[in-house]
């Protein structure tokens, strides 16, 4: 993204740091001959959406939802610079919570393209080969019962997991998907797709989606709620991670602005904190947001 150069003079931010006015990475603007908001208006004119249907992104946006910008649901805490990322897969990005070991670690494929099962928790193995061809990911709802899956198809379906009969498809995207998540209550789940969207569904009724949120820059490739539920995250590709107030209908948004590649979003366990991978020579780290307590209180009233 910049220069290297100046990669041995980068170092962690603190949350008092910024607050005094330190980029959140680290990047020297006023060293460098561009602003952060030029830069900025520049990636967003320039960025190249990977797309495998034409015009996926383009065409999906007269169903996208109105969102309010200017959700404040988590804080910037640290960014730690010794945590990087070092592969990075277009296709699928994974950042993972270890409750055991509480740590957080980034997990990223190499390729999925022939890939035609996935192991799941509980120590099933759910066979989705001949649903979805290739399947790209799969998700697991709360009580085990039913399985969401995409892949590189427009459709996505919903299926038995016990029995792999399909329950429904998931119509509604234009290109392929690369991800997917359930909400903690086990009826709301979410897909993500090279259209540039998040769609989120309830297994009652599949007729339609719920909403369907649009991102600045691509493809949604990385879904997470919180384990209470009250929010959900989507990443880009690149540059932006949103966080939405599901309680609240996903009306409102806070949107995390950065530069570099996302190698995945987690919420730890306990929903405390947000943690995103961020791809780059220069300025990869691991950015850490902790919930805001006028928002924690307000979950008690």
């Amino acid at each position: 993204m910049f220069s290297v150069a100046i990669e041995n003079r980068i170092t962690d931010t603190t949350a008092a740091e910024a607050r005094k006015g330190k980029d959140i990475q680290g990047i020297p603007w006023d060293r460098l001959s561009i602003s952060r908001e030029k830069y900025r208006q520049t990636r967003l004119e320039q960025y190249k959406n990977y797309e495998n249907i034409a015009r996926s992104g383009e065409l999906s946006e007269k169903e996208c939802k109105v969102t309010q910008k200017g959700g404040l649901y988590y804080d910037f805490w640290q960014n730690t610079r010794s945590v990087k990322s070092t592969i990075l897969h277009f296709q699928l990005r994974n950042l993972v919570w270890s409750t055991s070991k509480h740590d957080v670690y980034l997990v990223v494929h190499y390729s999925i393209v022939h890939w035609s099962s996935l192991c799941s928790k509980r120590s099933e193995v759910l066979n989705v080969s001949g649903h979805v061809a290739p399947c790209e990911h799969t998700s697991l709802s709360p009580n085990g019962k039913l399985l969401a899956i995409v892949g590189d198809n427009p459709d996505g379906l919903l299926v038995d997991s016990q029995t792999g009969k399909t329950i429904a498809p998931l119509c509604g995207h234009l290109d392929y998907s690369f991800a997917s998540a359930w909400h903690p209550d086990g009826f709301i789940f979410a897909t993500g797709n090279q259209d540039k969207t998040c769609r989120i569904w309830d297994a009652r009724n599949l007729s339609k989606s719920v909403a369907v949120l649009k991102g600045n820059l691509g493809a949604i490739r990385s879904i997470r709620f919180t384990s209470d539920g009250r929010y959900m995250a989507m990443a880009e590709p690149a540059d932006f991670v949103h966080v939405y107030d599901a309680k609240q209908g996903f009306e409102k948004e806070q949107q995390i602005d950065f530069f570099g590649e996302v190698s995945g979003v987690s919420f730890s366990p306990d929903t405390e904190s947000l943690f995103i991978g961020v791809w780059d020579r220069t300025y990869g780290s691991l950015l850490q947001f902790n919930r805001r307590r006028n928002y924690m209180y307000l979950d008690y009233l």
